[in-house]
């Protein structure tokens, strides 16, 4: 049961899709005060809280502040209350289990513990809001209605599954060729390459450098020849540049956010002096979003939008308010105060919140101060790009994500986890932020694998990629200045060859179960608690993962690290492969395991009753084959194991489960053998291991 409460004039944010009537019952669980949000809920000792999609931390949210602001962060330590995304869905689980969604657009501060641990509060300056009060017999049942509440996640073609090379950095025609022909020369799988800002003609959105990419559109077809895609990123900012035809353009149909006095408010970014377009305005997102054929006419079919939550270097008025204090302190005899005056007021003028006090969106008439509608910027930038492009293409599957996101843009693109770091920690936060992703209906997304900052190392990147085994978003992406992180850059390549054939081995069924939790509304990852939550142990584990209906993910995230602790909640078969790529299997009772895991080792769990079907190696999906499987599967006390497969073309948007085809398997006397030899699949063996415990 889900319920619905109004407080003032709520703006439409189109987060939802479901038309509730709103609820005139006082409001269960909070205690409300005052206009402004500000709700209540007091927490027992034990009570787990989860969601709040990305952002810092565990995947229980307990004990610390976190602030839903959409905000270009670069450096995600444990003491930042907020990232790129504004994700304002909680699920409480205790003597009380509900979920609540607060839809805002505008900062919504949730205090978990943090100022008192047995206290959950939510507050807000927002006086315009509603709240979802979301009741369920389970995690996953509360999950699954929030999920129909907002509707459909984002189903990326087919080959957005496979692996995905990028760097900061990337400049001219021969940086991509070199790259191509790197990763066929050394046999690495490869399915495309990331064009990041220095593709663009002085960092103008729509453009090419033509200098450095003379034959761009022969480009894109000669690497698509050698199935290798091209994804160029689009920033939000558009430069201010007389002849440009998108700034002139932009400007002549008030298509950009306003100052105070009426003229298109004056920013910063990657260009310089830019202006933002009103992408909450519809025909602003519309005349937006037709321009992304003018790269899908040279053969592009895939963007990332960046820099939209939105990132502002500086604004004008932040300029002259930093030369002024700078100017007031020329003469002076400059000590302590004044030095930390200078760095700063140099340091505010990045994304300082009063440049969000400083420009307007229009809305039906009106005027609205961006601060009141801020988290939408990344989403609404984003349906204006779905938007275009399947007006462009109606019938055909783009890969869209973004950096900033609110519930909503779930349903036009996925998101990647931002700017993260080549550490440790930021491994292990990756893991962790995956299932709070899928709450809130992001399906399609990663994190940089191997970091975007700093000095990434070999064992970190091996790391990494054997959890990126598993995640939708399998994109190697890295900074300019750091160390270069191709995956032939490294000592080992043979290593990393066999890892790559193995995602695509993978991954038909990956996408199966993508697709299923997409149209089923529910999670590709869950906590081990939401399938087992009469097992008191599996609450506190948050670093096994269930993957899909059939596997359960321990990834090695520490340094210098032989092995690690794995809890089973049940038994399970271990899946265990070692550097030369060769497999054991070992069924595990339920309980505590020390499993043994060299550098160029990992492991995966089948869970009781199911089975996993690999395809044969392949170095991009133009070579999968998804036509014929080997099984490997664990029974107990069972002669009967079934799966219901999907797949289709990968690229059409007609997706239909009722085209599921149900693959079951019976133990016979010559051994395990499909119950039906209509089947549209060969399957080439069938290992089951057995167990009677």
């Amino acid at each position: 049961m889900i319920k619905k409460y109004n407080f003032g004039t709520v703006f439409p944010t189109e987060a939802v899709v479901l038309d509730l009537d709103l609820c005139s019952d006082p409001m269960p669980y909070f205690s409300k005060k005052g206009e402004h949000l500000d709700l209540t809920y007091i927490l027992e000792r034990e009570t787990i809280v989860y969601g709040l999609g990305e952002s810092n931390r565990g995947i229980n949210k307990r004990g610390y502040l976190y602030e839903s602001f959409c905000s270009d962060t670069s450096t995600h330590t444990p003491d930042i209350f907020s990232m790129y995304g504004a994700h304002n869905f909680l699920l409480i689980h205790g003597r009380d289990t509900f979920g609540v969604f607060i839809d805002c657009p505008e900062k919504v501060c949730f205090d978990i513990g943090y100022s008192d641990y047995e206290t959950l509060r939510i507050t807000s300056d927002a006086v315009d809001y509603t709240i979802y009060v979301i009741d369920g017999t389970n995690l996953k049942s509360i999950v699954k209605s929030f999920r129909t509440l907002i509707g459909e996640s984002y189903i990326p073609p087919k080959w957005a599954l496979g692996y995905q090379q990028s760097r900061w950095g990337y400049s001219k025609e021969s940086d991509f060729y070199e790259i191509a022909d790197q990763y066929e020369k050394l046999d690495i799988p490869i399915e495309s390459i990331y064009m990041d800002i220095d593709y663009m003609e002085a960092y103008k959105d729509f453009t090419v450098n033509h200098t450095n990419f003379p034959n761009f559109k022969n480009m894109v077809s000669n690497l698509r020849s050698r199935g290798i895609r091209l994804v160029p990123i689009i920033d939000a900012g558009v430069k201010i540049e007389k002849g440009y035809s998108v700034y002139e353009e932009g400007v002549k149909k008030g298509y950009f956010c306003e100052s105070e006095s009426g003229k298109p408010f004056v920013a910063a970014v990657w260009p310089g002096r830019v202006h933002f377009p009103d992408f909450i305005n519809p025909d602003a997102r519309a005349w937006f979003g037709e321009k992304y054929r003018i790269l899908t006419d040279c053969g592009i079919d895939g963007f990332w939008n960046d820099m939209n939550e939105p990132a502002i270097f500086y604004s004008e008025e932040g300029l002259e308010e930093t030369f002024a204090y700078l100017d007031s302190i020329r003469d002076t005899n400059i000590g302590i105060k004044e030095s930390f005056g200078m760095r700063e007021a140099i340091d505010n003028l990045s994304n300082n919140p009063k440049d969000y006090e400083r420009f307007y969106h229009k809305f039906n008439g009106d005027r609205i101060v961006h601060r009141k509608l801020h988290n939408l910027y990344g989403y609404m930038m984003t349906r204006a790009a779905s938007e275009g492009l399947s007006t462009i293409q109606q019938e055909k599957r783009f890969l869209l994500f973004s950096r900033a996101s609110y519930i909503g843009m779930h349903r036009y693109g996925g998101i990647w986890t931002g700017d993260n770091s080549s550490w440790w920690e930021h491994l292990l936060l990756n893991i962790k932020m995956m299932p709070s992703l899928n709450m809130c209906g992001f399906l399609y997304s990663g994190a940089d694998l191997g970091g975007f900052g700093c000095d990434t190392t070999y064992d970190l990147m091996i790391r990494w990629l054997q959890f990126g085994l598993f995640t939708p978003l399998m994109r190697n992406h890295s900074a300019i200045s750091t160390r270069e992180q191709e995956l032939y850059q490294f000592p080992s390549t043979i290593y990393f060859s066999k890892l790559l054939k193995y995602r695509y081995r993978l991954l038909p069924y990956l996408y199966s179960e993508f697709v299923k939790a997409a149209k089923r509304q529910e999670m590709l990852f869950l906590p081990i608690a939401f399938e087992y939550e009469s097992d008191s142990l599996t609450k506190s584990i948050e670093d096994q993962l269930l993957v899909g209906e059939c596997l359960m993910t321990a990834p090695v995230y520490t340094q210098n690290a032989g092995g690690r602790y794995v809890y089973l909640p049940e038994s399970m078969l271990m899946v265990k492969y070692n550097s030369q790529f060769e497999r054991t299997c070992k069924i595990l009772e339920k309980g505590h395991h020390y499993i043994e895991l060299g550098l160029e080792e990992f492991v995966f769990f089948i869970r009781k009753n199911k089975f996993l079907f690999l395809a044969p190696e392949a170095n991009n999906t133009d070579s999968l084959d998804c036509s014929q499987f080997e099984i490997i599967g664990y029974s107990n006390q069972t002669d009967f194991l079934s799966y219901e497969y999907y797949d289709d073309d990968g690229l059409s948007t007609k997706i239909d489960l009722s085209n599921l085809i149900k693959i079951s398997l019976k133990k016979q006397t010559s051994g395990w053998a499909l119950t039906d030899s209509t089947v549209p699949i060969k399957i080439t063996k069938i290992e089951i291991f057995e167990a009677s415990f």
